[in-house]
């Protein structure tokens, strides 16, 4: 399938842009499929041999691939020679801010993650301590991957991402720090830092890896300490004009006693579906955690962690069985209002389950929100359990910082 695209190239660009395009194409090609041949290479994208002998070239000469060993015992020579990407040729960042904590990942080109580590942020720390364990954070983990200066960071964190700044917006719930943290690193680093809704980067983590990834149109539904949306559309992430898209937490539903406004989402989607609602939804259902304890003691335990208190309880009663099932019944039917909205405006065929009471729930959860859905809307909407796990922002973050490193050095000059 690829030969026609670098034909085309080859027809109507320039010498100058046809080399970028078939570079590029030869380039996702060894990412996708390993080390190959030149003669492998050839087959795959439909270019002639002199021409894929001149891309090889320029790509070692660039230092974005290198002989990596033979094909077939029997072979040798040039022809038998096994072309992979440097996966070393540039490093990455993704780092994932909660309230309580940051964690940091360093991977290769390829985004293979070399190295990782979580920081507990102490609830009386100061903005600039907290600021100051992130940086040692990300210093420690590089030196731990054994790279040198990174190419490329990505930073998920709660809250809106203006799209035209790049900055955090102003809410008042989002820790101070995460906004000093984005600041010094773009002046220390003087890289690319990329920063993001951190539920805008699990759904590319399952775009890639997880849920999603038979669907380029998506919809990613948060449940966590409070709830939120992702809006993947055509293969691309939609933000909105503020940033603001997938805000479902502000969304009017019936089974609330009031309606949000614009400085609260208290009586929105959020007053049925995020962790303190949830909890106490648990407690009208007698649904206790780990040890016999109640939803006072599972926020208690969760104060000093990221962990919203309604995780344990959802894990508590998919892991009852029947004794659950009367309490994940009310939880779908309320998760299912909030996607029965998004659904009449987006049809977006599919729905992933994530965040951490999402992934709790799993299909349990995901099967029941998906029969009240069938009630609620006409449209056929698959709903699915999250697959990626909880470091589905980290992935999400690494996963950017390589698209954009890439973005750059898969373009090497002509």
């Amino acid at each position: 399938m690829h030969a026609p695209r670098a034909a085309a190239a080859g027809r109507t660009a320039s010498p100058t842009t046809a080399r970028l395009i078939n570079d590029r194409l030869a380039l996702q090609l060894l990412q996708s499929e390993g080390p190959l041949t030149a003669g492998q290479l050839k087959t795959l994208t439909g270019l002639s041999r002199p021409t894929v002998a001149d891309l090889v070239e320029r790509l070692q000469e660039a230092g974005l691939i290198a002989v990596v060993g033979e094909s077939g015992a029997q072979r040798r020579g040039p022809n038998a020679r096994l072309y992979g990407i440097v996966a070393d040729r540039a490093h990455l960042v993704g780092l994932d801010l909660r309230t309580h904590s940051v964690t940091v990942a360093v991977a290769d080109l390829l985004g293979k993650v070399r190295a990782e580590q979580t920081v507990p942020i102490g609830p009386d720390d100061t903005p600039d301590t907290a600021v100051a364990a992130s940086l040692a954070a990300v210093d420690k983990t590089l030196a731990a991957a054994g790279a040198g200066h990174p190419h490329t960071l990505a930073v998920g964190a709660p809250g809106l991402v203006d799209p035209a700044t790049g900055r955090l917006g102003s809410i008042d719930w989002i820790p101070s720090w995460h906004a000093a943290l984005v600041g010094e690193l773009r002046d220390r680093m003087a890289v690319p830092v990329l920063l993001e809704n951190e539920t805008n980067l699990a759904a590319i983590a399952e775009q890639r890896d997880g849920a999603a990834r038979d669907h380029d149109t998506f919809v990613l539904l948060w449940l966590g300490h409070g709830t939120g949306a992702a809006v993947v559309l055509d293969g691309k992430l939609r933000r909105g004009a503020s940033g603001g898209t997938g805000e479902i937490g502000f969304l009017p539903v019936p089974g609330t006693d009031a309606l949000p406004s614009a400085s609260g989402c208290s009586g929105g989607f959020h007053s049925l579906a995020g962790s303190a609602a949830i909890c106490a939804l648990a407690a009208e259902h007698g649904i206790r955690g780990p040890g016999g304890t109640g939803p006072g003691s599972q926020a208690d335990a969760a104060s000093e962690t990221d962990a919203p208190p309604a995780e344990a309880l959802v894990h508590a009663a998919v892991a009852a069985g029947d004794a659950g099932a009367a309490f994940l019944d009310a939880l779908a039917a309320r998760v299912s209002l909030g996607v029965a909205a998004v659904c009449a405006v987006l049809d977006p065929g599919c729905v992933v389950l994530g965040g951490e009471i999402g992934l709790a729930g799993g299909d349990a959860l995901a099967d029941r929100v998906a029969g009240h859905l069938a009630r609620l809307s006409p449209l056929r909407t698959d709903v699915r359990a999250g697959a990626v796990g909880g470091r589905a922002v980290l992935r999400g973050a690494v996963l950017a910082a390589m698209d954009a490193a890439q973005n750059e050095l898969f373009a090497p000059a002509g």
